[in-house]
């Protein structure tokens, strides 16, 4: 069977390669990578999850499935929008980054009612029509194949269910586009190395932002994968943006 090839931030590499990779580098940055996070945005990444969720507008007895859910911080204010009686599931490709996030339930005053799961986002390991609610926050980019996630996120989703996607986008003014990049591949791949002792990692996530496709391309994606009401709000310009859809 011929080699098929994907990005790996501004690299080409075997489809069969990038999972291991994007592994790799999320297992090197989960201790600190919350922290990180606060320092690379300047905390807005908290707004950013703010807006998210108020779209999303959880509500009780509802079952959410967060997909590269990282540390938990979508999932456990889904609960805690929900009145604390919804159910979540987080699922993430990383080991290292579940740990992390057990750690940060098990800190919690409040008992959580949280599945947690280390799996891929194209292989969804759940029966179809599970979950009331699909969010990804800044994990989609990371997919090799993201046609096939979106595809999962569907048959996972029951009718009338909720995509909600927060992923970095297109800044849609010149200049400031022009200050994001020299911001982002000058300052970030810097801070990564000193926060986290790892310069390679940031690296490639600056640059596989770059490589994500733009707000429109992507809203046609979701809706080639069978999802109705497809819609998208640019945060801060554009740096970051929500892709809503539901399953009808």
């Amino acid at each position: 069977m011929k080699n098929r090839f994907t990005d790996f931030g501004f690299t080409r590499v075997k489809d069969s390669q990038k999972s291991e990779l994007v592994r790799n580098v999320f297992t090197s940055v989960a201790s600190r990578y919350d922290v990180m996070n606060d320092i690379m945005s300047v905390g807005i990444h908290r707004l950013w999850k703010e807006w998210m969720l108020d779209w999303l507008a959880p509500r009780p007895g509802q079952s959410l499935i967060d997909v590269a859910g990282g540390t938990g911080d979508i999932a456990f204010e889904f609960i805690k929008r929900a009145k604390g009686s919804a159910n979540a599931t987080i699922l993430d490709i990383t080991e290292s980054m579940v740990s992390e996030g057990k750690k940060r339930a098990n800190t919690s005053k409040k008992k959580l009612k949280v599945n947690w799961v280390c799996g891929d986002a194209m292989h969804l390991p759940f029966l179809g029509n599970s979950f009331d609610v699909y969010t990804i926050s800044f994990g989609i980019r990371n997919v090799t194949d993201i046609r096939k996630a979106l595809s999962e996120a569907y048959r996972v989703l029951r009718p009338g269910g909720r995509l909600m996607i927060l992923e970095f986008s297109k800044v849609d003014n010149e200049i400031l586009s022009w200050l994001y990049d020299k911001y982002s591949f000058n300052l970030i791949p810097f801070l990564g190395e000193m926060v986290t002792n790892d310069r390679d990692s940031y690296q490639y996530l600056i640059e596989s932002i770059r490589k994500f496709p733009d707000q429109e391309d992507f809203l046609d994606m979701i809706k080639a994968e069978g999802f109705k009401q497809v819609k998208f709000r640019n945060l801060s310009f554009g740096v970051a943006a929500l892709h809503s859809a539901w399953k009808i």
